[in-house]
């Protein structure tokens, strides 16, 4: 029916899209990674893309080390800018759809509203820049949709809940910041969204709309607020006491406001997103069977 190739696909979010392949008979994915397909390779991404010829790329692959992008700026603009650039020529004269994915690192992070599509950006930091610059890239190719997440987790690779389960099992107090403010987002929600999206628009459910879009699990909480609902899941006894911002330095500025404003995507697609607590308890719940 439709073929779409997923990079970045031992990602957290590419992860999951393998997962949710499964569902959809009907499709041919082609999931890739450094390996089959080196984004940052303008000659390897034409040859292969040419050859696979995609109606649809989902582009998961990304550089988010936030901390280490400030000393390795070089790396995270090849891989955030310049691999979307060589995509994007790849695919130029074509229909093909791509799906991008970005940051809430994008903004500044000093609203006290929910951040709109259309509001101005100003990353802070190198991560948060290169994620612009790939943007940008993006949407020179007329048939781009971008989505900007925040706050990933899932089952598969590094990220917050699992770090916090893992100290949860070997501390009795874990330090959280409590003045940062977001919506997580729950990778496999994002695979499902993006995947009524790319079926809604071949079953003719809805028109592929280009442009950028603002995704993660409905809620808000700190990250501290975060922590709790973690520990409480696993039934850990730890403490989870709050820190400022100033109390945790890292090389990297984080945004102290990440609440997204969902409504286009929501309309423009008939999405329904989960709560985020909802979404949390389905993860850990994965995850305790992954791990018997």
């Amino acid at each position: 029916m439709s073929t779409i190739l997923v990079t970045g696909a031992s990602g957290q979010l590419g992860s999951e899209l393998r997962d949710l392949s499964s569902r959809f008979s009907g499709y041919t994915f082609l999931f890739t990674d450094q390996e089959e397909m080196d984004i940052t390779d303008a000659n390897q991404s034409a040859i292969f893309i040419n050859s696979a010829s995609p109606d649809w790329i989902i582009n998961c692959a990304a550089y988010t080390a936030v901390d280490k992008a400030e000393g390795e700026a070089d790396l995270a603009h090849r891989i955030n800018a310049t691999g979307v650039q060589n995509i994007v020529k790849a695919i130029a004269g074509t229909e093909c759809r791509l799906i991008h994915i970005s940051t809430d690192y994008v903004f500044d992070g000093k609203k006290n509203t929910p951040y709109q599509e259309d509001d101005v950006t100003g990353p802070m930091t190198v991560y948060g820049n290169t994620k612009l610059a790939g943007e940008m890239e993006a949407l020179k190719h007329p048939y781009t949709m971008i989505i900007r997440t925040s706050w990933l987790y899932s089952s598969y690779g590094n990220n917050f809940v699992k770090t916090i389960i893992k100290k949860a099992g070997s501390s009795d107090n874990i330090g959280v910041v409590f003045d940062q403010t977001g919506s997580p987002t729950y990778a496999a929600d994002l695979a499902s969204a993006i995947m009524e999206i790319i079926s809604g628009t071949i079953r003719n459910r809805h028109v592929f709309s280009p442009g950028i879009f603002n995704y993660a699990n409905e809620g808000v909480c700190s990250w501290f607020d975060f922590a709790i609902e973690i520990v409480k899941a696993v039934g850990s006894t730890s403490n989870v006491r709050p820190l400022l911002t100033t109390d945790w330095p890292s090389p990297a500025a984080r945004p102290q406001y990440s609440v997204f404003n969902k409504k286009k995507i929501k309309e423009t697609y008939n999405l329904t997103i989960p709560y985020w607590r909802d979404s949390l308890l389905k993860c850990i719940s994965k995850l305790s069977k992954s791990n018997g």
